[in-house]
This record gives structure tokens, sequence and C-alpha cells, in this order.
């Protein structure tokens, strides 16, 4: 079959290019919703709607990108490409290594809309407003459900156990669904910490959490040490990880949406009924919840005083990421299995 002619679309005044619109990006969708025009239209409605330019806006962005569909061959686009239209602009980033590169800064409606045509299915912003991305404006909260636990348990734990605890540190918490079976609270923090220091405050966090309900959430960051529980994965928070922006749709059959919900929302939202498909006019029917997330940064002294408290009681650091440096103060990269028998074959 013969692909249909590209198109020129109108966003907030900008001709941008829309190639094999026809293209299925989702085969359980087919022609009915999973076609690549309306991954597109989808991003340019909620772009157009200010929503998905407020997750974006300013930040350095990656695109996760499914040119021939979520069941093809994945791009994760970290730098920019040299040949993009004026309209796309770029700023400085520093991976873990210390090497420097320039990623996409997200200023506009068009941008996003550029960026879906390449076949972007979920964007991936820094928790960094630029041209400062060595201090971030956000810590990032990942409730990630392991075998055994679902999106009931993640709720559960973040209206429950999580937002009280933010209530006490004086921090205001915006959750969203994933898109898939885990919850993102993202809490707005005024930035004057580094990566180090807002991953550490994460890691205190997730600790007293762990404190509060240890029967429903764990730390460990080696799978056979988790069970049945959440994890809070703070990794998150180090440099170069990214967590999909609000409003974002995921390599999923159905193309739900990481969608930002309020917390009275929360109580009985099925994120598989947030999709492409419906999260404009969910959005129609009221405002944004992340709309004013910069306007509640809050202070970090506090979590960092639980670092310094736990540090006392022999709690540091936890592992990085395998493909990280190894870290000041960071313990040793071996799973506890593999490092109980190392000891053995050394006795």
């Amino acid at each position: 079959m013969a692909k249909a002619p590209a198109e020129e679309l109108d966003v907030d005044g900008t001709a941008v290019r829309l190639s094999n619109p026809d293209k299925i990006y989702f085969t359980q969708l087919g022609e009915k919703g999973g076609r690549k025009r309306d991954l597109v239209e989808y991003y340019r409605t909620v772009a157009l709607q200010g929503a998905m330019l407020t997750a974006l806006r300013d930040r350095p962005t990656f695109l996760q990108r499914f040119p021939d569909g979520i069941e093809g061959e994945e791009i994760y686009q970290k730098r920019v490409a040299a040949k993009r239209p004026d309209f796309v602009e770029s700023t400085s980033i520093t991976f873990p290594s210390g090497r420097k590169a320039d990623a996409i800064r997200t200023t506009s409606a068009p941008v996003i809309v550029w960026a879906a045509n390449l076949g972007t299915v979920t964007f991936h912003p820094w928790p960094t407003i630029a041209p400062d991305n060595d201090h971030p404006d956000q810590l990032r909260i990942d409730l990630d459900p392991q075998p055994g636990t679902d999106f009931a348990d993640a709720r559960r734990v973040a209206i429950d156990v999580l937002r009280p605890l933010l209530d006490e540190l004086g921090l205001v918490g915006f959750p969203k669904t994933s898109g898939g079976r885990g919850l993102h609270v993202f809490v707005p923090i005024e930035p004057r910490w580094d990566f180090i220091e807002t991953r550490r405050a994460v890691i205190a966090l997730a600790r007293e959490l762990e404190r509060r309900d240890s029967a429903s959430v764990t730390t460990s960051w080696w799978k056979e040490e988790r069970g049945e529980r959440l994890f809070i994965d703070f990794n998150q928070n180090a440099r170069d990880r990214t967590m999909a922006a609000g409003y974002s749709a995921r390599r999923t059959p159905t193309a739900t949406v990481s969608t930002p919900v309020t917390w009275d929302e929360l109580v009985d939202v099925d994120p598989l009924d947030c999709t492409i498909a419906t999260v404009p006019a969910l959005l129609e029917r009221r405002v944004d919840p992340m709309a004013d997330i910069g306007d509640h940064p809050g202070s970090l002294e506090p979590l960092l005083e639980w670092v310094a408290r736990d540090e006392k009681d022999g709690l540091g650091d936890m592992p990085y990421p395998p493909s990280y440096p190894k870290m000041p103060g960071e313990p040793k990269r071996v799973q506890p299995s593999r490092a109980r028998h190392d000891d053995e074959s050394e006795s």
C-alpha cells in the first residue's frame, strides 16, 4: 500500500511536517486510534492546551523514539540533532562521566509536535530548568510495584504514607500515573542543591517510608531482597536519569499516558483509562493538576538533616546504577548473595 503523503500541521502559527501519517504505531489499536497521525495529533492537542508544555518547558529533554511503531526498534535520543528547525533550541548538559552534550530544550508547542513526528512516544525531561542543569528543581519519587504488587498498592502507600510524610516536611507532592502499574510523585524544591544532595534526600525519604510501612515498601537496590513490596527507585534522581513527563504516551498496546491527577482523583483513577484518546477530554473538563507545580518550591533542609541522622546510624549512601562511575561514599556494587558467596570463598 502506498504511503500517505506528508502533511503540514499548523501548531500555534508554526508549520510542522507530519510524515507517514497512516503508519500504525500501536498495533492493538490499528487504524482506530493507533496511527502515527493519532499520536502526533494527541501531542499537538495537549501541547496547545498548555499541559504538555508545562511539563517540558525549558527542561533538557530526551526522546524515546519508535519510528516504526512500538513493536519496532527503540531509539533513545539524548543529544539534539544538528539538523533541525530553527525553532528547536538546545541546552548544555553534563553526563556522570563529565562529558558534555547539547540536549533539546523544549520552549514551545511546535517543538513537541516536531519531536512527535520523529516517532517520539515518550518524552523524558530532566528535573532542571535551563540553563542551570546542575541544580534540580524537583524530587521525583518513583513507587515501582514489584512482582506480586500493583497500582493499588502504590496508590495506598502514596495516599496513606507518602502524602502525610511530605506534609510533615513542608513539601507538596504532585502525583501522576506512570502509564503502567507504577505511580510517580513529583515534589518541587528550590534549585539550591546538586544531584548528589537531591538523590541522598530521596534516599532518606525512601528510608523513612520503609520505616513507616516496611511490609509494603523497600529501598533495596537488589531485586533479590525486595520481595512483594514497592521499590522506591531513588536512582531516578541521579544525574542523567529521567522519568516520563506528565502527559507522555507510553509504549503500551493501548497507548496509555502518564497522567497527572489530583490527590482526590488518585483515590479511584484507573491508569488504563488514561490514554491518548481520553486525556485531551480530561484536560478540557478540568485544569492540569501540575499547572502550578512551580509555585510551591520547598526546602531540602529537613531531608538533609535526615541524611545526617541516617549516617550517624550507619546508613550511608546506596549503590548507583552500573553505568555510573564509582561515586564517593558509595558502597560496593555487588548483590548481597554474591557478596556472601565471595566472603565464604575467602574464609
